[in-house]
């Protein structure tokens, strides 16, 4: 708990992980409303079936793609972190020793 308290332990990327669910299964969705709103149309209805399936094959795509950029930036601030606390480590030791 104190580690949440004082910000070493981050918690956006397990909500980063759920927001991408929800992503992906609002990009299927949308594509679904634009094919059945492409076959309703009385003209042009192809460019939005095309648009609705392009919408469900690259939407949850680029909803990761997106995801994993946020949740890299987390990684590195974790590495970075590990590597701090390990020269601090390094140094208490040679002053000791």
């Amino acid at each position: 708990m104190k580690d949440y308290i004082t910000f070493d332990k981050m918690i956006t990327p397990l909500i980063i992980r759920v927001l991408f669910w929800v992503f992906a299964v609002l990009a299927v969705i949308g594509g679904f409303v634009m094919i059945v709103g492409g076959m309703n149309a009385q003209y042009g209805g192809g460019g939005m079936v095309f648009g609705g399936v392009m919408y469900i094959l690259l939407g949850p795509v680029v909803a990761r793609i997106y995801c994993e950029i946020l949740i890299v930036i987390f990684k590195i601030n974790g590495t970075l972190t590990e590597i701090r606390d390990s020269l601090k480590s390094s140094s208490n030791d040679r002053v000791v020793n």
